[in-house]
């Protein structure tokens, strides 16, 4: 075994919904690190498989180090060793390395590399950069391919010959593109390299990545109903194809078109429907905005219609 299949291994993400809690702020706009614990012991109790903490929907780009070791912690703290804890890390390569530190330090298990900050980089920075991240860190690391990060099929193997990189989240969507990494890996860096759909509302591309072996996928709907997002998965796990149908036609596919018709609702949106569940986890910082009143009604009427599915299938 590599060192790098040793704490993919040892991070021991199973198979079940990634839980990506939001950051709770209270009325004055300060991280409310009371509610940000109940909404982290909520998501373990109901059944999710992972933690990321402090990720993209959870507002990473809008914490300070110090908002965003207090929650990593929190986070930590809360799930006391019954899932692994995933803390972001992102900006540029001494910012990086400076999160992944203080995430550590804060007792995550492993890290989210996200893409650096602003700049367009050629694939040998892209590859100096997280290189540079993982050496910094004990923690396992997943490297975030999205936007301005995005990685030829030989980039991702050296990436995987990479101690302490363990794995590939994928946020671009080009199919052809993962099928060929995956390949690429598969066949340069035979191991235990992990693959994760990371795409908004991963659930509705889900059974695409599955079938070209993207097992794991993060899931922002088990924020806030994840009796649905559960359900979603134990079908996709045992074959259901009927269930899975029917809750991409009935729920995902309307709230993925509900998502679409705002920017940055990939987290406002999530954000009010965890309050639209009797958690007061407070807005979103600038410069993301709320939801519009009408999409909010929208919301909460794909919500009660996916709660409406389960109790049909029962």
């Amino acid at each position: 075994m590599t060192p790098s299949a040793d704490l993919a291994h040892r991070l021991g993400i199973p198979s079940g919904p990634l839980f990506f809690p939001v950051t709770a702020y209270g009325p004055d706009g300060s991280v409310d690190l009371a509610v940000y614990r109940a909404h982290v012991r909520r998501g373990v109790d109901a059944g999710a498989a992972a933690v990321f903490a402090c990720c993209g929907t959870g507002e990473f780009h809008a914490l300070t180090p110090e908002e965003f070791e207090a929650c990593v912690r929190a986070a930590v703290e809360e799930t006391a060793g019954r899932v692994p804890v995933v803390a972001g890390a992102g900006y540029g390569t001494a910012l990086a390395v400076r999160y992944a530190r203080l995430a550590e330090a804060a007792g995550a298990d492993g890290l989210l590399a996200m893409p650096p900050y602003l700049v367009v980089a050629g694939q040998e920075g892209l590859l100096r950069h997280y290189q540079e991240v993982a050496a910094a860190t004990a923690l396992p690391v997943i490297v975030y391919q999205r936007d301005n990060a995005v990685f030829t099929p030989e980039t991702v193997v050296e990436l995987a010959r990479t101690e302490g990189i363990i794995g590939l989240k994928d946020g671009l969507g080009d199919l052809d593109l993962m099928q060929r990494i995956v390949s690429a890996v598969r066949t340069e860096v035979p191991g235990d390299f992990l693959y994760f759909n990371g795409l908004p509302t991963a659930e509705q591309t889900q059974l695409a990545y599955l079938a070209i072996g993207v097992p794991l996928y993060s899931s922002a709907v088990f924020c806030f109903a994840p009796e649905i997002a559960l359900a979603f998965h134990r079908a996709l796990v045992d074959g259901d194809r009927a269930t899975v149908d029917r809750l991409l036609d009935g729920f995902y596919r309307p709230f993925v078109e509900l998502r679409a018709r705002g920017r940055g609702y990939a987290v406002s949106l999530v954000k009010a429907g965890v309050r639209m569940r009797g958690l007061e986890v407070g807005e979103v910082r600038p410069p993301l905005h709320e939801p519009g009143e009408d999409h909010v009604k929208q919301l909460a009427e794909v919500i009660e219609r996916g709660y409406a599915l389960l109790e049909e299938a029962q």
